[in-house]
């Protein structure tokens, strides 16, 4: 499907991958971004994120809008609770309003499964512990601020579709991972302390899993979004099955083949991991993880491979001494 879209945090990590994703897809990308996107066959608009007459500006012509812009590390949003929640939920507003003054098209939020921190017990399913779209967030949950900040943004497209007949799409990403990953994500610093012969630090004894799922997954769900069967419909983009912080660190130390593991006193605060369905999505938009985490895993260090190489070729030559 060719499109007109504006992607707003297209020069990070997935947005830089959904950026690529769109662009395979046949629609003309505009990156809203600090930052200059990784390819020159996308337009750049530098643009804040809550500068809504900047914001307007540039969607306007846009058949859809991206919405990626966030604070998405929770060490930041707890470094910054105010920021996060002005950047995270105030940005969406101004994206939200933004479309609406530019009579743009349909926004398409970033957000995640961690709202499921959001559901008590007590809403849980027939079905045990799987979670799914149409689960009630419940206000007297233990969960992060983070969370909070992307319930909020969700809520704040329903409101526009009820208030102004805004359309609007909410994907719920799992934890992403691959090449252009954030150092601090850890799969990121596994990776890179393994190849530098570091050990490698685990909190606790390993044994919490996650569900992570492979970033060009993730953004060819965005390239599936385009359809006007995602309007207004929120769906779960989630890893196939569950890993193990002990396993990523083993997987990695195999593929590098260097590096050992520590293990050390358990971290607080902590989110439960909840099992999450990816059934409306596969039957909506046809879309389903298809990269394993092994292969996914490999992916990424051959990334890291190249990035190691580069930099060799761009790094200045030293002397070397002749007895050396």
């Amino acid at each position: 499907m060719s499109a007109t879209v504006a992607v707003t945090g297209g020069s990070g990590f997935i947005g830089s991958h959904v950026v690529d994703a769109l662009v395979d897809a046949g629609c003309t990308v505009t990156v809203l971004d600090q930052r200059a996107p990784h390819r020159a066959d996308a337009e750049w608009v530098p643009c804040d994120i809550l500068d809504l007459d900047g914001l307007t500006q540039a969607v306007r012509g846009s058949d859809l809008i991206y919405h990626l812009a966030a604070v998405a590390d929770v060490n930041d949003v707890a470094a910054d609770p105010s920021l996060a929640v002005e950047v995270n939920t105030l940005g969406t507003a101004r994206v939200l309003e933004a479309a609406r003054r530019a009579e743009a098209g349909r926004v398409v939020l970033s957000s995640t499964v961690w709202v499921y921190a959001a559901t008590s017990d007590a809403c849980m399913p027939g079905d045990g512990d799987v979670l799914d779209e149409d689960c009630l967030f419940d206000p007297n949950t233990d969960r992060h601020l983070y969370v909070t900040s992307k319930v909020a943004a969700e809520m704040a497209c329903r409101d526009y579709l009820t208030l102004y007949g805004r359309p609007f799409t909410i994907l719920r990403y799992g934890i992403p991972f691959g090449p252009r990953m954030r150092d601090r994500c850890v799969i990121a610093a596994f990776m890179q302390r393994s190849m530098r012969g570091e050990t490698l630090k685990i909190d606790g004894d390993g044994s919490q899993h996650r569900y992570f799922v492979y970033v060009e997954d993730l953004a060819d769900a965005h390239a599936k979004a385009l359809s006007d069967v995602a309007i207004n419909r929120t769906y779960n983009l989630e890893g196939a099955a569950p890993v193990s912080v002990r396993e990523i660190a083993e997987s990695v130390i195999d593929l590098v083949g260097s590096g050992a593991v520590e293990f050390g006193p358990s971290r607080p605060g902590d989110l439960k991991a909840r099992t999450v369905s990816n059934d409306r999505a596969r039957t909506e938009l046809g879309w389903s993880p298809t990269t394993s985490f092994a292969e996914g895993l490999r992916r990424t260090h051959a990334w890291y491979l190249d990035q190691q190489v580069g930099a060799a070729v761009e790094a200045p030559v030293a002397d070397v001494a002749v007895d050396d």
